[in-house]
């Protein structure tokens, strides 16, 4: 976060739980709250795009986006290819968005029909680069990124879970001076002082819960 929220470009290796998403979505509303956006705006011009390769990952990080934005008026879009096309139009079409998720192929129909453009992207971020490229992808992102800004006239964050060759070199195409963070944690993480306990519960009851726990046991 030291050094998305100063503007700098990141690569990152991190899989998921690392928070990674929780540290781009701060860092875009940060700069969303520090720069205002222009007086005039055109309909479809996200000033943030996070692509990802998955429909339900587009759909966790818009979630997240609208839970973090919740006491602002920033606004986020889920894009994503097989159902709701006329819904995504319209939201489009209504107004400006401030943070558009999106898998790159409803993405591109929605750019080459005019419907969105991409020329005013402040902050661009690529995640799981490595599952993109497994799933052919990166010709689709190639061309999307391409409609953005150029690199140092936006922010652009990388993040992978592995960083092969290749996505080394798409990582250096698409950043600039890019600090390299890698919160990938050890193979094994369980410790034999630690006592694993799963509880099955509501989100209603999530903080009752650990409200319980913590006086049982005394907790500081």
């Amino acid at each position: 976060l030291k050094e998305t929220l100063a503007g700098n470009d990141a690569t990152g290796r991190a899989q998921t739980g690392t928070g990674k998403t929780a540290a781009f979505l701060i860092t875009i509303l940060t700069h969303f709250t520090r720069t205002p956006a222009p007086a005039k705006r055109e309909m479809g011009s996200p000033r943030a795009l996070v692509l990802a390769p998955t429909r339900e990952l587009v759909l966790q990080i818009d979630k997240d986006a609208k839970a973090l934005a919740r006491h602002t008026a920033f606004t986020s879009l889920a894009v994503f290819g097989g159902m709701d096309y006329r819904k995504q139009q319209q939201v489009l079409k209504e107004g400006p968005i401030d943070i558009i998720a999106a898998t790159p192929g409803r993405l591109l129909d929605f750019k080459r029909k005019n419907i969105l453009n991409l020329r005013n992207v402040e902050i661009l971020v690529i995640d799981e680069a490595d599952r993109m490229l497994d799933m052919g992808f990166i010709p689709d992102v190639r061309r999307i990124i391409e409609s953005t800004p150029m690199k140092g006239k936006r922010q652009t964050l990388f993040f992978s879970a592995t960083l092969t060759p290749e996505v080394h070199r798409l990582a250096a195409a698409w950043t600039r001076d890019a600090v390299q963070i890698d919160v990938t944690p050890p193979q094994d993480i369980t410790l034999s002082s630690i006592d694993q306990v799963v509880y099955i519960t509501t989100d209603e009851e999530k903080y009752l819960l650990l409200y319980n726990m913590i006086t049982k046991l005394k907790l500081e």
